[in-house]
């Protein structure tokens, strides 16, 4: 079946912070796993590809249906808090591209590296930080994990470079990261992301070509949700085939709405990468149900009927369900139970980015650098100085 596949380690670190699940207790008995066939990805310079057949146990169902959940909850809540005007500015959801962050993250190691653009919620989660911190940092708290001075385009966490706001710039700071990788002898890769919007960016390319050069162990990650802002892939891009734009690097186009398809095709990349041969690059076809931002109600440049087909048809989280339940790994009782605990959780972490305080004005300038002595910036004017502490 391909690739020797490692276990879905990377989920533990974004799991951590949870409870462990409470044991339900069995009205039957459920399979521990079962075999179910994948979508082929499509293949760029590579003679074989991912395995089409892929096993899923219950305890890894289990769990990824809770991650996913997790998110599209966290991010309706985000919905909801900014349109009370208790979240303010830049605001960008990811609905609907579930299977992405946790699929990658099923498919990597927690020593694995990851940065993104700046619809990053999801990766903030599954790379091990709490609902809890991060709602806080979306309405701008001392309990946020950027302590409230991020906001939604800067959210890190132990081997997550963010959340960055500039398009594409992610790119080759993520090339870099791979050099480190490769530089300190670890055998770790860094998954790159960057969305359809930034394929055409120069930068992108010329880090191809250095990542190419250098054999980085990079994984280069196009999330397709066809449209760019509010431009389609098709009006943007002369070629939307976005897995074959490193010419001379290998390219997987896989069926980014299926999280099976994604955490194989994750592993298959990362064995690329650690066994010397350099960086590859996945596109995940995927789709928003929001709008580009906050801003975009996402129904000017496509129709309700296109956005309400993918969620009928192509759901992640509904696909996950379907598989699991006919396969006897789950009931319909048992999912429904982790849906309530995940609205309790998400309601829970919401009053608390509520009541939390906002961090006091003379932290304004904390944590400039990580380890310096404690010195002073200078404010709006000459007369106003603020405290800088590590």
């Amino acid at each position: 079946c391909g690739t020797p596949v490692p276990s879905s380690g990377g989920l533990i670190a974004g799991y951590a912070h949870q409870k462990p699940p409470r044991v339900l207790v069995a009205s039957r008995n459920f399979a521990n796993d079962a075999t179910f066939e994948i979508k082929k990805c499509d293949l760029h310079r590579l003679e074989e590809g991912p395995p089409v057949t892929t096993v899923l146990t219950r305890e890894d169902g289990l769990r990824y249906y809770r991650m996913m959940q997790t998110v599209r909850r966290m991010e309706l809540k985000a919905d909801q808090l900014y349109k009370q005007k208790i979240i303010r500015g830049f605001c960008h959801l990811c609905d609907g591209q579930e299977a992405c962050c946790v699929g990658l993250e099923a498919g990597i190691n927690p020593t694995d590296h990851l940065i993104t653009a700046y619809r990053a919620h999801g990766f903030t989660f599954t790379r091990g930080l709490s609902v809890r911190e991060i709602l806080a940092e979306l309405t701008g708290r001392r309990g946020g994990c950027a302590k409230g001075k991020g906001g939604s385009m800067h959210m890190y966490a132990k081997n997550f470079y963010g959340g960055n706001g500039i398009v594409g710039a992610q790119v080759p700071l993520g090339a870099g990261i791979a050099l480190a990788c490769k530089y300190n002898g670890k055998d770790e890769v860094c998954l790159t992301l960057y969305g359809d919007g930034a394929a055409n960016q120069g930068q992108i390319f010329e880090a191809y070509n250095m990542a190419a050069l250098w054999k980085l162990p990079c994984i280069f990650i196009c999330e397709n949700n066809r449209y760019g802002m509010g431009t389609s892939v098709e009006r943007a891009a002369a070629s939307t085939d976005y897995y074959k734009r490193g010419d001379f690097i290998p390219g997987l186009r896989v069926d980014g709405m299926d999280i099976l398809c994604v955490r194989e095709a994750t592993r298959f990349a990362a064995a690329h990468c650690r066994s010397g041969k350099g960086p590859i690059l996945m596109e995940l076809q995927t789709y928003r149900y929001h709008g580009h931002s906050m801003s975009d109600p996402g129904v000017s440049y496509r129709t309700r009927e296109e956005i309400q087909e993918v969620r009928s048809k192509s759901d992640p989280i509904m696909l996950l369900k379907d598989r699991m339940v006919n396969s006897n790994l789950a009931s319909v009782e048992e999912l429904k139970e982790i849906d309530v605990e995940v609205r309790k959780e998400i309601e829970d972490a919401a009053q608390f980015a509520t009541a939390d305080p906002e961090p006091p004005l003379e932290e304004l300038g904390y944590h400039i650098y990580s380890s310096d002595p404690p010195f002073e910036v200078r404010g709006a004017n000459q007369w106003i100085k603020f405290k800088s502490i590590s």
